[in-house]
Protein backbone atom coordinates (compact mmCIF):
# COMPACT_ATOMS: atom_id res chain seq x y z
CA UNK A 1 0.00 0.00 0.00
CA UNK A 2 0.99 3.33 -0.38
CA UNK A 3 1.92 6.14 2.50
CA UNK A 4 -1.74 7.24 2.96
CA UNK A 5 -2.66 8.03 6.34
CA UNK A 6 -5.04 4.88 8.25
CA UNK A 7 -8.45 6.63 7.62
CA UNK A 8 -7.42 7.44 3.65
CA UNK A 9 -6.69 3.31 3.21
CA UNK A 10 -9.84 2.44 5.06
CA UNK A 11 -12.20 4.72 2.32
CA UNK A 12 -10.17 2.97 -0.16
CA UNK A 13 -10.83 -0.10 0.75
CA UNK A 14 -14.69 0.47 1.77
CA UNK A 15 -15.44 1.85 -1.61
CA UNK A 16 -13.58 -0.88 -3.38
CA UNK A 17 -15.56 -3.43 -1.28
CA UNK A 18 -18.90 -1.75 -1.66
CA UNK A 19 -18.92 -1.68 -5.22
CA UNK A 20 -17.26 -5.22 -5.53
CA UNK A 21 -21.26 -7.34 -5.97
CA UNK A 22 -21.13 -10.60 -7.07
CA UNK A 23 -17.03 -10.48 -7.29
CA UNK A 24 -16.58 -10.88 -3.78
CA UNK A 25 -17.92 -14.00 -3.74
CA UNK A 26 -15.18 -15.61 -5.66
CA UNK A 27 -13.12 -14.72 -2.29
CA UNK A 28 -15.58 -16.92 -0.43
CA UNK A 29 -13.48 -20.17 -0.25
CA UNK A 30 -10.31 -18.33 1.15
CA UNK A 31 -12.95 -16.29 4.11
CA UNK A 32 -14.43 -19.64 5.06
CA UNK A 33 -11.85 -20.65 7.31
CA UNK A 34 -12.34 -16.87 9.42
CA UNK A 35 -14.51 -17.40 12.56
CA UNK A 36 -16.94 -14.35 12.89
CA UNK A 37 -20.11 -13.37 15.04
CA UNK A 38 -22.87 -11.03 13.98
CA UNK A 39 -23.17 -7.67 15.75
CA UNK A 40 -25.44 -6.67 12.93
CA UNK A 41 -26.87 -9.36 10.85
CA UNK A 42 -27.34 -8.32 7.45
CA UNK A 43 -30.19 -6.13 6.76
CA UNK A 44 -31.49 -3.74 4.35
CA UNK A 45 -33.17 -0.88 4.46
CA UNK A 46 -33.54 2.63 2.57
CA UNK A 47 -31.46 6.16 2.77
CA UNK A 48 -32.39 9.27 1.14
CA UNK A 49 -30.09 9.95 -1.71
CA UNK A 50 -29.23 14.01 -1.73
CA UNK A 51 -27.63 15.94 -5.16
CA UNK A 52 -27.11 19.24 -5.49
CA UNK A 53 -28.16 21.13 -8.99
CA UNK A 54 -24.75 21.05 -11.00
CA UNK A 55 -23.01 19.09 -8.66
CA UNK A 56 -22.50 22.64 -6.35
CA UNK A 57 -25.66 24.34 -6.19
CA UNK A 58 -28.32 24.10 -3.82
CA UNK A 59 -29.16 20.54 -2.35
CA UNK A 60 -32.21 18.69 -2.58
CA UNK A 61 -33.29 15.24 -2.37
CA UNK A 62 -33.03 12.77 -5.35
CA UNK A 63 -34.92 9.47 -3.52
CA UNK A 64 -34.68 6.86 -1.87
CA UNK A 65 -32.00 3.94 -2.91
CA UNK A 66 -32.07 0.22 -1.07
CA UNK A 67 -28.75 -0.75 1.10
CA UNK A 68 -27.50 -3.65 3.07
CA UNK A 69 -25.66 -3.32 6.14
CA UNK A 70 -24.21 -5.82 8.23
CA UNK A 71 -21.31 -5.63 11.60
CA UNK A 72 -19.28 -8.56 12.65
CA UNK A 73 -16.62 -9.42 15.18
CA UNK A 74 -14.44 -11.56 14.03
CA UNK A 75 -12.51 -14.23 16.55
CA UNK A 76 -9.44 -11.97 17.54
CA UNK A 77 -11.78 -8.89 18.59
CA UNK A 78 -11.65 -7.29 15.03
CA UNK A 79 -14.93 -5.25 13.99
CA UNK A 80 -15.84 -5.36 10.43
CA UNK A 81 -18.61 -2.79 8.81
CA UNK A 82 -20.51 -2.93 5.58
CA UNK A 83 -23.04 -0.68 3.87
CA UNK A 84 -23.76 -1.59 0.26
CA UNK A 85 -26.16 -0.93 -2.70
CA UNK A 86 -28.89 -3.29 -3.09
CA UNK A 87 -30.26 -6.26 -1.37
CA UNK A 88 -27.25 -8.69 -1.20
CA UNK A 89 -26.96 -9.94 1.37
CA UNK A 90 -24.21 -12.21 1.20
CA UNK A 91 -22.13 -8.90 -0.44
CA UNK A 92 -22.59 -7.42 2.54
CA UNK A 93 -21.24 -10.20 4.98
CA UNK A 94 -18.57 -10.93 3.26
CA UNK A 95 -17.64 -7.12 2.74
CA UNK A 96 -18.01 -6.53 6.80
CA UNK A 97 -15.30 -9.81 7.34
CA UNK A 98 -13.27 -8.58 4.60
CA UNK A 99 -12.95 -5.41 6.70
CA UNK A 100 -12.21 -6.98 9.92
CA UNK A 101 -9.36 -8.86 7.92
CA UNK A 102 -8.16 -5.71 6.73
CA UNK A 103 -7.75 -4.01 10.01
CA UNK A 104 -5.46 -6.88 11.71
CA UNK A 105 -1.78 -8.20 11.91
CA UNK A 106 -2.33 -9.75 8.03
CA UNK A 107 -4.15 -6.41 6.63
CA UNK A 108 -0.70 -6.44 3.95
CA UNK A 109 -1.92 -9.54 2.63
CA UNK A 110 -5.50 -9.41 2.33
CA UNK A 111 -5.28 -5.97 0.61
CA UNK A 112 -2.70 -7.20 -1.99
CA UNK A 113 -5.12 -10.66 -1.93
CA UNK A 114 -8.53 -9.28 -2.06
CA UNK A 115 -8.79 -6.08 -2.76
CA UNK A 116 -5.92 -5.22 -5.24
CA UNK A 117 -7.78 -7.77 -7.85
CA UNK A 118 -11.12 -6.39 -6.96
CA UNK A 119 -10.22 -2.82 -7.86
CA UNK A 120 -8.46 -3.89 -11.16
CA UNK A 121 -11.46 -5.92 -11.94
CA UNK A 122 -13.16 -2.85 -11.21
CA UNK A 123 -10.87 -0.42 -13.86
CA UNK A 124 -11.09 -2.59 -16.01
CA UNK A 125 -14.87 -2.36 -16.49
CA UNK A 126 -14.96 1.34 -15.88
CA UNK A 127 -12.31 1.39 -19.02
CA UNK A 128 -14.49 -1.06 -21.03
CA UNK A 129 -17.74 1.13 -20.37
CA UNK A 130 -15.69 4.09 -21.42
CA UNK A 131 -14.97 2.70 -24.48
CA UNK A 132 -18.66 2.09 -24.91
CA UNK A 133 -19.53 5.52 -24.29
CA UNK A 134 -16.66 7.15 -27.49
CA UNK A 135 -17.71 4.97 -29.83
CA UNK A 136 -21.68 6.46 -29.47
CA UNK A 137 -20.06 9.78 -29.00
CA UNK A 138 -21.58 12.26 -31.50
CA UNK A 139 -20.03 15.71 -31.77
CA UNK A 140 -22.09 18.59 -32.48
CA UNK A 141 -21.52 21.77 -34.20
CA UNK A 142 -22.49 25.05 -35.38
CA UNK A 143 -21.67 26.60 -38.48
CA UNK A 144 -21.81 30.80 -38.56
CA UNK A 145 -23.22 32.22 -41.27
CA UNK A 146 -21.25 34.80 -43.35
CA UNK A 147 -22.66 38.26 -42.53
Amino acid sequence: MTELSAVTKRQKWMQVLARAGHDLQQFEAELAPYEYRYIRSPETGMVMARGAAGGTGQAFNVGEVTVTRCVVRLADGAMGYSYVLGRNLRHAELAAVVDGLLQGSAAEHWFEKIIVPLERIQQQRRTARAQEVVGSKVNFFTMVRGD
